[in-house]
């Protein structure tokens, strides 16, 4: 994202201003919004909230390039949707800004005659960034890449609690059925995991996650050993049993899971062109399945996975944030079939508590 400095940008623009590289034919707030919100749009909600993970990008940005707020870039990427930055969240190991608060702006609402906030539209969106790759960012972001990369968890990070509390302060004074969060790529493996923080708690929080990280080394190791237990099986299969029927099933009552699941459904957003988040389309009905536990009889572990499988082919552009606001997007829901997804929303519930360590 390297760029010139301001005063050599062509007076057209900024590369990153909002009319230049933002949204097409997307109407803003009006009064009309009061009988028909756009908010209840899915295409207008994922748009948005997409903006407002770029405005995280720029004020990073804007911060390294000690921008003023005459010619900052970050404010025009919520301000037309009337909004207002309340806090930025800061990275104490490099002071780099990773995440924003973004709340509804009342004030510049009412000068449009928008007399209250329209239906569906969050009062205050939680928006995390991805890896930015320049100089006084990377050595952080890279360390919590390769933390997930690792362990397939970022809770270690410093970036975690902080993302953590702060979504907490804000279900506290808005409750938890008008905020949202939502983060890009490293963002959205943050994001993810401070919802399901949230949802073990019993506190349900409107998720939206794109290009979520779906590779890491555990991941790996773990289905090596899932598949040397269903070989295992299959070979136990073979031979004849003395046990009684459903006693080799049982699992202490872990098939419990509880239908509570369903009151927590992330929005997941993944380009097949993707490798970093593409593992979420693996799908899980397998032979593997066959032989899990009866949870999802009892109920479905429920999550939204939109799939574009006619989007951007390179991979810089397959997991750029820009994709997602595209006029000519094509997507496909598909619900309650990802391998990937299933097990990571099943352990809301079956996983332990982690240990209290010191962030780093």
């Amino acid at each position: 994202m390297e760029k010139s400095p301001a005063e050599e940008i062509p007076e057209e623009g900024h590369p990153y201003d909002f009319h230049v590289s933002g949204p097409r034919n997307l109407s803003t707030p009006n009064w009309r919004d009061l009988i028909n919100s756009s908010w209840k749009n899915c295409n207008y909600r994922r748009t948005v909230i997409a903006c407002f993970i770029q405005a995280v990008y720029l004020l990073e940005l804007d911060r390294q390039e000690i921008k003023t707020e005459e010619n900052s870039l970050a404010p025009k990427w919520w301000k037309p949707f009337k909004y207002k930055l309340t806090q930025t969240l800061v990275d104490e190991r490099d002071g780099s800004i990773f995440g924003a608060i973004i709340e509804w702006d009342r004030s510049a609402a009412l000068s449009d005659l928008i007399l209250m906030r329209p239906s569906g539209a969050p009062r205050a969106v939680l928006a995390l960034r991805g890896t930015l790759l320049k100089s006084p960012t990377i050595r952080r972001d890279l360390q919590d890449d390769l933390r997930f990369l690792a362990w397939e968890s970022l809770k270690g990070s410093v970036r975690f609690s902080v993302a953590l509390d702060s979504l907490k302060s804000l279900v506290n004074r808005f409750g938890s059925c008008n905020v949202c969060i939502a983060g890009h790529s490293l963002g959205a493996g943050f994001a993810l995991q401070v919802g399901k923080a949230l949802a073990k708690e019993g506190v349900f929080v409107e998720t939206h996650l794109f290009n979520p990280p779906s590779v890491s080394l555990a991941m790996s190791f773990r289905n090596i050993g899932e598949k040397a237990v269903l070989a295992w099986k299959r070979l136990k299969s073979m031979f004849p049993s003395n046990q009684p029927n459903g006693e080799e099933n049982s699992d202490g009552g872990g098939g419990n899971v509880s239908a509570a699941m369903k009151n927590w459904v992330p929005h997941l957003y993944v380009n097949n062109s993707d490798y970093i988040c593409c593992y979420y389309t693996d799908p899980a009905g397998t032979a593997e399945n066959a032989t899990s536990t009866n949870d999802d009889a009892q109920g479905r572990i429920a999550a939204k996975l939109f799939v574009m499988s006619k989007g951007p082919q390179k991979f810089l552009e397959a997991h750029g944030l820009e994709q997602w606001w595209s006029d000519d997007l094509d997507l496909q829901l598909a619900i309650n079939n990802s391998k990937l997804i299933h097990r990571q929303l099943k352990s809301l519930y079956t996983l332990p508590p982690p240990s209290q360590g010191k962030p780093v």
